[in-house]
């Protein structure tokens, strides 16, 4: 029975550049390296899996998603293909494509199975130096729509709805590798658990002391080792467990990703950190995730998606959750309405994330909300402040105490956040018309900056750079604009905002 025709294929075959009879050699000739001889694959099926939409059987599929993923130098997974995963239905059990049926909650073993998949692929292409960038981001909305109805249930509904059983089963679809670079994971134990809770803790601290660029690989490695222990029958609060494991390390490979300029992948990683967190059954850590995502839309100049991230966001974190968490949350809210240049909106929500930061009773929280202290609403602060300063140069004085309070309480390995803390003290002084003081802090920043494993800083940098151009005319800051220009990484000057 035909299906149509299968456009996600089409569109990403033709930025290919292959013929079908070249794609179908490759195929049989990657089927065949992997020890998959029987693939007979020819020009009339390619055809057939485009124009009617069929869907190859293992492990074509496969075989394909790497093949495209080395082509174009990005992440393409089955899914990407439009190669649907059957399931069969309750009554009759006759298989439909999951796209036929609609459902806000892939199950467990389908979310094991696109973590597998996409970190498999992900490393793949680290592995050969093929990374790129070149997709489109979703919506806010498209990524927060399916996640509002469960934030906002009850947690007793939760509870009844929620994955967590473990009963979690094998799936071949959950090979994500070719089969040449496949290794399987198994079952684990208390330990091995907690000794990945540890390795979380290990890597949160290398990325907020040195940039994403250095260890990003090691975080997709283990993310994709967890994926396929997910794939596996475990014990309710041991799932559980995992299924957090699996949240954190996602949001840490997102915000990797995000901070060495691979924008739709990390996208993806936050993704999946809400859909893990669910599996767990925790909101606050699927909020936090949306926050993530939240803050590169605001870094993309897209802060109406931002918002829609927000509410949803926002929404499962009611009263009963730790001020702290709240408070963050509104942080990132009012850099969204920061970059709109909505004033009062952001006074009032910076305000509120003070009121709800001083009700804080000192409890540590759970390890992600752990590095959110007050050194981080201040610098929050005057991130949002100084954006706002470029709609209302009013908010630059109050960009400038933030930072200051930042800087004065920025603790040990915390490097990355300090350097963000002196580009908005730099960038604020700019728009305040004291260019001396703004030079001193800017230089802080360039020293900090080339120490630094991360993209998104030099983004930063370049947004002060632009404040300086008034002030050429001092030879303080033409030398530092010359020293800037002379600091951008070769790779940088290609990008099309670079200095």
């Amino acid at each position: 029975m035909s299906r149509g025709t299968n456009t996600r294929f089409a569109d990403l075959f033709a930025l290919t550049g292959w013929s079908k009879g070249e794609l179908a050699r490759l195929v049989n000739r990657r089927g065949a390296a992997a020890g998959q001889q029987q693939l007979s694959t020819d020009t009339s099926r390619v055809r057939r899996w485009i124009e009617r939409g069929e869907i190859p059987r293992d492990p074509v599929p496969r075989v394909l998603a790497a093949l495209f993923t080395e082509r174009l130098g990005r992440v393409v997974t089955t899914e990407d293909l439009g190669f649907q995963r059957q399931r069969h239905t309750g009554s009759g059990g006759a298989a439909q494509a999951a796209s036929d049926v609609p459902s806000p909650y892939p199950q467990p073993e389908r979310t094991a199975e696109d973590l597998t998949e996409f970190t498999g692929m992900d490393l793949m292409l680290n592995r050969r130096g093929m990374m790129s960038a070149s997709t489109a981001l979703l919506a806010g909305a498209a990524i927060a729509g399916p996640l509002h109805d469960w934030m906002a249930g009850s947690d007793s509904a939760v509870a009844a709805d929620g994955p967590t059983s473990g009963a979690i089963l094998r799936s071949p679809m959950a090979a994500a590798l070719p089969a040449s670079d496949f290794y399987e994971a198994g079952p684990v134990g208390l330990d091995e658990v907690e000794a990945l809770e540890s390795s979380v803790t290990v890597f949160r601290a290398w990325d907020a002391s040195r940039g994403g660029g250095l260890q990003r690989k090691a975080v997709v490695g283990q993310l994709n080792e967890v994926g396929g222990m997910l794939t596996f029958h475990h014990p309710e609060p041991l799932a559980r467990r995992l299924w957090a494991v699996a949240a954190n390390l996602s949001v840490l490979a997102g915000w990797m990703s995000h901070d060495v300029g691979l924008e739709p992948t990390a996208q993806r990683y936050f993704v999946m950190a809400a859909r893990s967190a669910r599996e767990a059954g925790d909101k606050p850590r699927a909020g936090e995730a949306l926050s993530r995502a939240a803050r590169q839309m605001v870094h993309l100049n897209r802060p109406g998606d931002a918002l829609d991230l927000m509410r949803v966001a926002e929404t499962g974190s009611g009263e009963r959750n730790l001020p702290r968490t709240r408070a963050m949350l509104r942080t990132v809210e009012a850099w969204a309405h920061a970059s709109m240049g909505h004033s009062q909106a952001t006074r009032r929500t910076l305000g509120e994330a003070e009121d709800l930061f001083a009700q804080d009773q000192n409890d540590p929280g759970p390890s992600w909300l752990q590095f959110f202290d007050r050194a981080d609403l201040h610098g929050m602060e005057a991130l949002s402040y100084r954006t706002l300063a470029a709609h209302d140069p009013s908010a630059a004085q109050l960009a400038q105490y933030h930072a200051k309070q930042a800087l004065e309480l920025r603790g040990e390995g915390r490097d990355r956040s300090k350097l963000f803390d002196y580009l908005s003290m730099a960038s604020a002084c700019y728009i305040a018309d004291r260019p001396e003081e703004a030079t001193f802090y800017a230089k802080e920043a360039l020293a900090s900056t080339r120490e630094m494993s991360s993209l998104r800083t030099w983004d930063r940098l370049k947004g002060m750079y632009e404040l300086t151009g008034r002030y050429e005319q001092i030879d303080d800051v033409k030398q530092l604009r010359a020293e800037i220009r002379k600091a951008v990484p070769v790779s940088e000057r290609s990008r099309p905002q670079s200095i």
